[in-house]
């Protein structure tokens, strides 16, 4: 099963982003699905996690501004990233923990300037 993230771009400050995270088959066993960030000189961070039973939990840097959501019609999670600061800028990764393992997206930038 991999990954593909999507939905990253060029947006001016106080916009709004919607990044999906697409499995191209079903993982069992999921435990939590996970958007990670990373700014250049700067360790990866996570930025927002959705647990199995629909718990979530942000970063203090972003709560209030972005959401995490799921489809798991579509093995789809979503993080919809509003008021973006210039300081959102990252690339940002998708993440499945399963009881297995981990499986990770490829990254999709997401940069916030005028």
């Amino acid at each position: 099963v991999q990954l593909q993230a999507s939905g990253g771009g060029l947006v001016q400050p106080g916009g709004s982003l919607r990044l999906s995270c697409a499995a191209s088959g079903t993982i069992y066993g999921i435990v939590n699905n996970r958007w990670y960030r990373q700014a250049p000189g700067k360790q990866r961070e996570l930025v927002a996690t959705i647990g199995n039973g629909g718990t979530t939990n942000y970063a203090d840097s972003v709560k209030g501004r972005f959401t995490i959501s799921r489809d798991n019609a579509k093995n789809t999670v979503y993080l919809q990233m509003n008021s973006l600061k210039p300081e959102d800028t990252a690339v940002y990764y998708c993440n499945v923990q399963s009881i297995v393992r981990d499986y990770w997206g490829q990254g999709t930038q997401v940069t916030v300037s005028s």
